[in-house]
């Protein structure tokens, strides 16, 4: 008995753990389907290559993705692509070295918030969805 209560605590948790790592993910990807040729434009002004691909690529990843990941479908290979593609964003999208304050310290947080969250997918690679996914069924 005792058992089944933790093994029904973990995988709440790891259900729970999924719901807050994606909620950021779906959030910004539906804003930008919602404002795309706004997004085009600042990928463009921040020097990003293929601006319209590359957004398109950012609304795939944060949007599809992430609700893939919250329902528990592909969860360990998808957790694995995000976590690339966030320190990816991290890299490339929150350049704080070049950057004097205050600008330099909010860009300074946006680029460790997203190692962060690369260490959490990471975790849920190792971990696994838990009983709570389209995986497990």
């Amino acid at each position: 008995m005792r058992y089944t209560l933790l093994a029904d605590s973990r995988d709440g948790m790891l259900l729970l753990a999924r719901l807050l790592l994606m909620v950021l993910f779906v959030i910004f990807g539906w804003n930008k389907i919602e404002s795309f040729s706004a997004t085009v434009a600042y990928m463009g002004s921040v020097g990003v290559p293929m601006p319209a691909a590359t957004a398109g690529i950012a609304v795939i990843m944060e949007f599809v993705v992430g609700l893939a990941i919250v329902v528990g479908f592909y969860t360990r290979p998808l957790a694995l692509l995000l976590g690339f593609y966030t320190l990816a964003a991290a890299v490339i999208g929150h350049q704080f070295w070049h950057m004097v304050d205050p600008e330099r310290i909010g860009t300074m947080i946006n680029f460790y918030k997203n190692v962060s969250i690369a260490g959490g997918l990471l975790l849920l690679v190792i971990a696994g969805p838990g009983k709570y996914s389209l995986d497990k069924r």
